[in-house]
């Protein structure tokens, strides 16, 4: 059988996961790119992944090797600022294009890239922006009009001790990306931005309380889908409770939102790195239904998971498995092409998929 060939550029834990899960079904044949080589690699029999010393400064050599050696398919895995090269990449090799980022500038410059390019361009297909944004959209099937839909996702550690209350589990960089910038939301039916940060609520889920503020990205394309269909849309990242007072306090009173750089070198020496996670989704849709007001939901809590004797954490895996589904989406189903936003997905065609099965071990809907 022809093996898909993709490229995985950025050798992070999000970029060997995904390399790892494609390449254990015997239908990828995945290389990944970096300057330097991972800690660990997953070990796969009979299909070893690649790895290849790859600089995104040299976006010529990196062209060269796509096209010498067939790649069909690139997948940025790099910090969000060094994104948009990757999709430049794939444009101009005319391959398909797969990314995971919440930064809302370069994914609409990824928007224009895919205009003019050959292949099939995928921004935004992780966990939120992605698997979130189809769990909404498939909520919203059968209202005849809808009033609210809350978009909810924690990336946590299983337990917390420290005066923040949060532990990373993901990218420094991320985490303070999506904490200064404005979020894009639909009020009273119209698109409008709010301050990151703002709109503290208090969220129970699965009897479990949380905080919840609004945080850029997250909510991907369906604001721009919905506008002026929906009365109020928004999307929030959920913390253990205290953590946003502080968090605000640090970014917004102390003025560090002005120097990100500097933000995140002193949370980096304050805030500890954790592998025990969990991920918490919820989405709530409510509107008129069958004549009453109802209200639809969805809940699930992710954990880390063995894999072939690598263990992954919990974002880990719903990150790559949001990647990997839509790559399969893709490029192995042929399900689809040109500029795909998450909700062309359906609940049921992400869950049925052999990767977005990991989602579906913990479903209640």
């Amino acid at each position: 059988m022809i093996k898909h060939k993709i490229l995985i550029l950025g050798a992070g834990k999000i970029g060997t996961t995904v390399a790892g899960l494609l390449a254990r079904t015997g239908d990828y044949e995945a290389f990944i790119g970096d300057v330097n080589p991972p800690h660990t690699l997953p070990q796969i029999k009979n299909n070893p992944i690649q790895f290849i010393p790859m600089d995104i400064k040299k976006a010529d050599a990196i062209k060269n090797y796509i096209k010498s050696n067939q790649i069909q398919g690139v997948v940025s895995c790099l910090p969000f600022n060094l994104t948009i090269e990757v999709a430049k990449i794939a444009s101009e090799c005319g391959i398909d294009y797969f990314d995971p980022t919440e930064d809302v500038a370069t994914t609409n410059a990824v928007y224009e890239l895919s205009k003019n390019s050959k292949g099939s361009f995928a921004p935004q297909c992780g966990l939120a922006p992605g698997f979130i944004s189809i769990a909404a959209n498939s909520l919203m099937e059968g209202f005849e009009d809808v009033d609210n839909v809350k978009m909810r996702v924690g990336a946590l550690t299983q337990n917390t001790s420290n005066s923040l209350n949060y532990a990373f589990t993901w990218s420094v960089d991320g985490v303070v990306n999506e904490y200064i910038h404005p979020c894009v939301v639909i009020e009273n039916g119209e698109r409008k931005l709010k301050p990151a940060l703002g709109d503290l609520e208090t969220i129970i889920v699965e009897n479990h309380p949380y905080e919840a503020f609004h945080t850029s990205g997250g909510v991907g394309s369906l604001v721009e889908s919905y506008a002026g269909k929906v009365k109020n849309m928004d999307y929030k990242t959920m913390r253990y409770q205290g953590h946003c007072t502080k968090m605000s306090f640090i970014l917004n009173d102390l003025k560090l939102r002005e120097k990100p750089e500097l933000a995140k070198q002193i949370l980096s020496k304050v805030i500890p790195h954790a592998e025990d996670d969990k991920v918490v989704v919820y989405v709530s849709v409510q509107g008129n239904k069958n004549g009453n007001f109802s209200e639809k939901t969805y809940t699930n809590t992710l954990y880390p998971v063995t894999v072939d004797d690598n263990t992954y954490t919990a974002i880990q895996m719903t990150t790559a498995a949001g990647i990997c589904t839509v790559i399969d989406l893709v490029m192995h189903e042929k399900r689809l092409t040109g500029l795909i936003k998450q909700e062309q997905i359906s609940l049921p065609e992400f869950l049925g998929n052999r990767f977005g099965s990991y989602y579906a071990k913990g479903i209640r809907v």
